[in-house]
Order: C-alpha cells, then structure tokens, then sequence
C-alpha cells in the first residue's frame, strides 16, 4: 500500500483535461498502473453549506498508452450547479485519491458559444483548487443573461448582456433586488439590440433610495424577458474563468456618502455592492 493510503499507486495521479466541442471534457489521467486495473474517474459534488454530501459521478478510465488512462465527460451529462473535485479510485473497494490538476486547454470554451447548450445552459469549467487539486465549476440554468461589457460611469452602469434559453418581448425590463429584503426592488427599461442581444443601465441613486445609505446592502441584478415571466439572473459564465470575483474588479462611484460598484460574486454572477463610507 503506497503513502497515501491506496494501494498499487507509486506516485499522485495527474489529470489534464482538454475542452471539446460542446463542451464535452477529455480527461487524460498519469496513472502508473498495470493494464489489467480497473480505475475510476469519480466527480464528487461538494456539499453545500448545511447540506448532507450527494452521491458522485463515476466514469470508466479506459488504457491510452504507458501509464495513462483517459475517458470523456459527455456534454449532455448532468452535472448540477456547484463545485466538483476529481477523484481516482485504482478498483473495488480502493480509497479515492485526489486528483492533481495538469495541463488544462481550455480554448474550447472560448469565445463561448461552441459550450452553449442552449435549454437548459450547461457550463463546466476545469480549474486548481487553491488547495492544488482538479476540480470542475459546474453552471446549470434553464435561462441565462449573459454579461457582456459593463461601462461605469460616475453615477451609473451600463451593461451589454444575451439572452439565452427565453425570448425577449414586451414589458422586458432589469430589476436590480436586494438581498436579503425580496420586497425591495429597483426596476429599470432595457434597449433590445436584436435577437437575443440587450443593454440597460443602473442609475445608482435608485439603489440609495432605498435606504441603503445607513448600511452595506447587495443588489442581484436580473432581467425579465417579457412582462410576467420569471426573472432571469444576469451573469458571466461562458468562458474559461471560473472564479471571475477577484480577477474583474470595477471601480467604485461615491454618491451620498456611499461606495457603489459592480462585482461578480462566487457564483460569477453580477451584484452591484453599496457600503457606507467610513469617516
């Protein structure tokens, strides 16, 4: 039994990961084992805050040469919106063991388009962990706003977005709600730009009025594609940047004594932040 627990491993297996098209994920695992073992890819969702761990995803390793094994994660394989961590299990009743990120050629998701499954949106983006292990950031949506350029100016935002997996039509509109108090909206008109393209702009005086001026307060941005329809978040999910939060910083804009800036948040959607300056 080698160091870590499993036996017939002599070293950490290494997982590179290429992007094809639509989104199917190959996965290309440095694994010394003899050709007749049996190991296992295993996707482990990783659990929710407050919530029981749910069973993973488990797929065939297949021989691809000297110590090297490999299978494809299916495009139209479910895997639900959250984080997941690879795993090697080397056979039956083998430990898992952790899978160490290698090189990831991501070119497959850009511009972005040729991932875009369009209903329900699937989006899996392969990533290092900051701990050094491969995971893969999953986004699963029946519609989706995707975020386009964001402009900031000295009281307000104008932001480019598409529109996938609904139609936009009459009464569409932006909605800005904010957190923690539902009741509490600001809405705005929205240009349409053909097809499935749209741009709207944020006045930050509306998200002051509020209230918000005595304490921190987030704002989710949504769009609704027509009048009466379901609100539809707006984000920034088709490229190869899984955690956009502390990559896309935007400028903040002082009004009133407040700070207010857009920011993507760790699920890489848009919100727009309103702090209270300090004296």
């Amino acid at each position: 039994m080698s160091g870590d627990g499993v036996s017939g491993l002599t070293e950490k297996p290494r997982g590179a990961v290429t992007v094809r098209d639509g989104g199917r994920l190959l996965v290309r695992v440095r694994l010394p084992l003899p050709a007749s073992a049996q190991p296992r890819l295993l996707l482990q969702p990783r659990p929710k805050k407050g919530r029981a761990a749910e069973a993973g995803r488990s797929l065939v390793l297949e021989p691809a040469g000297r110590n090297e094994w490999q299978t494809v994660l299916e495009s139209d394989a479910v895997l639900e919106e959250g984080r997941w961590d690879a795993y090697v299990v080397t056979g039956p009743d083998e430990e898992r063991v952790p899978l160490l990120p290698g090189l990831r050629d991501l070119r497959g998701l850009m511009p972005g388009e040729g991932a875009v499954r369009d209903a329900p949106l699937a989006v899996r983006i392969p990533y290092a962990t900051k701990d050094g292990r491969l995971a893969i950031r999953a986004w699963r949506r029946a519609a989706h706003a995707e975020a386009g350029r964001i402009t900031v100016g000295s009281g307000a935002m104008t932001v480019s977005a598409r529109l996938y997996g609904a139609g936009l039509g009459e009464g569409a509109e932006v909605s800005l709600v904010r957190r923690g108090r539902g009741s509490a909206v600001a809405r705005g008109a929205l240009a349409v730009e053909g097809g499935r393209d749209f741009s709207f702009t944020v006045d930050y005086a509306d998200l002051l009025a509020d209230g918000a001026g005595g304490a921190p307060a987030v704002w989710d941005v949504f769009v609704q594609p027509r009048a009466g329809a379901p609100r539809v978040r707006v984000a920034r999910l088709l490229d190869d940047v899984a955690d956009r939060k502390t990559v896309f910083v935007y400028p903040a804009t002082t009004l009133g004594g407040v700070s207010v800036r857009p920011y993507y948040t760790l699920d890489n959607d848009l919100s727009v932040e309103v702090t209270p300056r300090r004296s």
